[in-house]
């Protein structure tokens, strides 16, 4: 059986994947395309140990992918979504360590605090 938290965590991503890009923004990449692209980085961010090739390919693919102010906004949405439903725990902590750990450097940071409006 899981442990609580990455119950918890895994319930958070499904959860979020429903939810919708902030009001106003006008993006071609979703919620749901980012959590599914994310989702070879689960395991890493319940567990820790080696992050997988196939996260940091997702991480790479989603920079190039986010072309444009609108979707690099909701991308960090639907991070800092995930970010709010997983703080309090190594989880957060885990996952805003991502991007350094696959050598790719992300126009915000993965937190509960990033101000997504202000990303261009």
């Amino acid at each position: 059986m899981a442990p609580r938290g990455a119950t918890l965590a895994v319930v958070v991503v499904l959860v979020a994947a429903v939810v919708t890009p902030p009001a106003g923004v006008r993006a071609a990449i979703s919620c749901s395309a980012v959590y599914n692209t994310l989702m070879p980085c689960l395991p890493y961010v319940q567990a820790g140990g080696t992050v997988p090739r196939a996260c940091c390919g997702g991480i790479q693919s989603l920079l190039a992918a986010a072309n444009n102010t609108p979707d690099r906004r909701t991308i960090c949405g639907c991070l800092k979504n995930v970010a709010n439903g997983a703080s309090g725990g190594p989880y957060i902590t885990r996952a805003a360590a991502l991007p350094a750990k696959c050598n790719v450097s992300l126009p915000y940071k993965i937190s509960t605090s990033v101000n997504c409006n202000a990303i261009n």
